[in-house]
């Protein structure tokens, strides 16, 4: 005790150093007691592991049970799925290639009446995007996929027409490399058939570029039929509307005074928007569906 009471420091030095050393010690031997039992468990989980990955897997009956009832409510509701595209896709009906010109010129002037009655003037030399086949006849392969694109093209023209729009300025049809016209035939031997892909996308498109005329009440009515047609599913893609009148409107009686008489009752009101013209572009895809 006199030795503690003569060298304070010390001693206290030497207790603080023995009690962290007790610390120090009891948190190694817990960190290694953790350690060893998670170690533990991982050589266990491990040899589990590697014995079940040396098992020969064998059929259970009930597994298999619940894999055909898996498979049986699968193909229901795919059945029920492709039932239910086929109500939003126009059907692809056999055709020759001479049959689709003749169908396509039945509709140009099936459109052309519609449009005359409805007042809406159409584009020089209209085709319905399929210029192309104006004057040459599609293969045996493409001609009933391009008379599905046909009867798409002629619901969506009609559509537009419907809404009572000024004027049709263009109508393109992105053509796609596999439906081309035939090419006549070369001398020589034939080149080889080029592969196609083994696998087919689910969800194939056709094209359409559309600009026209209209009011604003027409292009909304325009939108508004595109969107809730129920025979085919259509997507616009891309939408850009121009209003012809770049420049608002002059202000009248700009250096009048807030005393200034009021303009008489029988007055006709001059509307500042709503009586523009736009000019609209847009694009539509028209969606088919091998599910």
């Amino acid at each position: 005790m006199n030795w503690f009471q003569q060298n304070k420091f010390l001693g206290t030095f030497l207790i603080v150093f023995g009690l962290a050393t007790l610390a120090a010690a009891f948190f190694v031997w817990n960190a290694k007691s953790s350690f060893d039992e998670a170690k533990a468990r991982f050589d266990e989980n491990a040899t589990e592991l590697n014995r079940l990955q040396r098992l020969t897997p064998f059929p259970s009956d009930a597994n298999l049970k619940k894999m055909s009832a898996q498979a049986k409510d699968y193909a229901a509701e795919l059945k029920k799925l492709r039932e239910e595209m086929a109500t939003h896709v126009l059907p692809a009906t056999p055709m020759k290639p001479n049959e689709f010109q003749a169908h396509l010129r039945q509709v140009l002037i099936s459109v052309a009446e519609r449009a005359r009655a409805n007042k809406v003037k159409l584009p020089d030399q209209f085709f319905l995007g399929f210029d192309e086949f104006a004057a040459g006849l599609p293969d045996e392969k493409s001609a009933p996929e391009l008379g599905r694109q046909l009867a798409q093209a002629e619901l969506l023209v009609n559509t537009m027409i419907d809404a009572r729009i000024d004027a049709l300025t263009s109508f393109r049809r992105v053509p796609v490399a596999d439906l081309a016209p035939s090419p006549p035939p070369a001398a020589g031997p034939k080149p080889p058939a080029a592969t196609k892909p083994a696998t087919q996308p689910l969800i194939e498109r056709a094209v359409i570029d559309a600009t026209f005329a209209s009011t604003p009440s027409a292009a909304r009515r325009v939108f508004n039929q595109i969107a809730t047609i129920n025979e085919q599913l259509y997507v616009m893609r891309t939408v850009h509307v121009l209003n012809e009148k770049d420049k608002g409107p002059p202000r009248e009686g700009a250096g009048a005074t807030t005393s200034a008489t009021p303009p008489p009752a029988n007055a006709a009101l001059s509307f500042i928007v709503g009586n523009e013209h736009l000019q609209t572009a847009i694009r539509v895809e028209m969606l088919r569906f091998s599910l």
